[in-house]
């Protein structure tokens, strides 16, 4: 079965760094974009950063310059590297691509920025 599990989330003081993974597993025949999103308690999903099958990459305004999204695909596996992090980070972070024509989504990792 194809999934995409995410991982890397942890609790951070605000000034931080954490490299958040996404790795796809299973029978892949066709993965498309995978695009990162967050949601915080009370809010809505927010999409934060997208990187194609290419290297193109998309960022959210809320976290463009602060974050960088990469893709070793030998590996299918996504990373969001999210540095001089904010309490407003908060949020689990999920990523989502369509995988073999489904829209699949990771489970949500947790990431806590906090003193």
């Amino acid at each position: 079965q194809v999934q995409l599990v995410e991982s890397g989330g942890g609790l951070v003081q605000p000034g931080g760094s954490l490299r958040l993974s996404c790795a796809a597993s299973g029978s892949i025949f066709a993965i498309n974009a995978i695009t990162w999103y967050r949601q915080a308690p009370g809010k809505e999903r927010e999409l934060v950063a997208t990187i194609t099958t290419t290297g193109g990459t998309n960022y959210g305004d809320s976290v463009k310059g602060r974050f960088t999204v990469s893709r070793d695909n030998a590996k299918n596996t996504v990373y969001l590297q999210m540095n001089s992090l904010k309490p407003e980070d908060t949020a689990v972070y999920y990523c989502n691509s369509f995988i073999n024509y489904r829209n699949t989504w990771g489970q949500g990792t947790q990431v806590t920025v906090s003193s």
